[in-house]
């Protein structure tokens, strides 16, 4: 039969494409057999949280041990050592965000005590008016958030009067730190207040869209219909994260990774809540590849 030429070239480079397919299908394979290891290139950012590890540092050996480590932000936990208070004058609070965008770190945020569970009316005022001078104690000092607690769910007070109380007052000082350009936190902590379907109803019960909340890796995240159907209810609104210790093979910290990286956490930090020891420099670095290699990044 005759063949046109074009119909020719046609057929044969089609023919030809079809064989080259397995081909490179092949290369492909083997190219994988002999580097099975994809580096992530893009990690979660690492930080501290210094209730522990660096509760006696001041402002300056934070600054310094984090730049020598790599670390990329810090949590400043209020009442301890760096002396970050609302006691400061306008003057000094400028000089703290001054040192602090002068640094390498890139992100700084505070970490509060305030909790609004009691059942003393006059004890949760003076938590939610706490709450509002340490949010405009971390504008001034170029935080881009704090730390609340609920704290607990008391015995004997009704579950649900409690937490229609802590999400009433979540809608005052999550609307004045947005007005602030702040980021109120509820931590995942406390007595019973500590598990995620509780910070669920709260937030579902608040009417504001700005209780943002802190993951605190808790042992109770795997309870229930397990971790990653917890991390679910609450991951829209995850601002923070408190890391333990690392090693610790019972709880999922891969998995919390894979699934913050997923909801394009990148704009945020991991902050390390570890006690220290003699050599806080040397854990800090051991910390940091454990974070790094649990996200292939290493």
């Amino acid at each position: 039969m005759y063949m046109k030429r074009r119909d020719f070239i046609k057929t044969t480079s089609l023919t030809t494409t079809a064989a080259m397919v397995p081909i490179a299908a092949h290369a492909a394979l083997e190219e994988q057999k002999r580097n099975p290891f994809i580096l992530n290139a893009d990690p979660l950012k690492i930080g501290i949280m210094t209730y522990t590890i660096a509760k006696d540092w001041s402002i300056d050996t934070i600054i310094r041990n984090l730049t020598e480590t790599g670390y990329q932000s810090v949590e400043l936990r209020t009442t301890h050592a760096h002396g970050v208070e609302v006691t400061l004058s306008p003057s000094q609070r400028a000089e703290v965000k001054k040192r602090f965008q002068d640094s390498s770190l890139e992100a700084i945020s505070l970490a509060s005590g305030f909790a609004y569970h009691y059942p003393d009316p006059a004890q949760l005022k003076m938590n939610i008016e706490g709450t509002k001078e340490y949010t405009l104690l971390a504008r001034d000092v170029g935080a881009i958030g704090i730390r609340v607690f609920p704290n607990d769910l008391p015995a004997d007070v009704p579950e649900e009067k409690t937490i229609e109380q802590i999400a009433k007052s979540l809608d005052e000082v999550c609307e004045f730190g947005y007005n602030n350009g702040i980021e109120v936190r509820v931590c995942v902590h406390g007595n019973r207040t500590n598990r995620v379907d509780i910070i669920k109803k709260i937030i579902d019960t608040a009417k504001t869209p700005y209780v943002y909340v802190n993951w605190n890796c808790n042992d109770s995240d795997i309870e229930g219909q397990g971790f990653e159907y917890n991390f679910n209810l609450i991951k829209d609104r995850i601002k923070g994260v408190h890391m333990g210790e690392l090693w610790r093979t019972d709880y999922p910290y891969r998995l919390l990774f894979k699934l913050l990286a997923g909801i394009e956490y990148k704009g945020h930090y991991c902050n390390a809540e570890i006690d220290g020891n003699e050599d806080p420099i040397r854990l800090l670095q051991y910390y940091k590849a454990l974070f790094l290699a649990y996200q292939d990044a290493i």
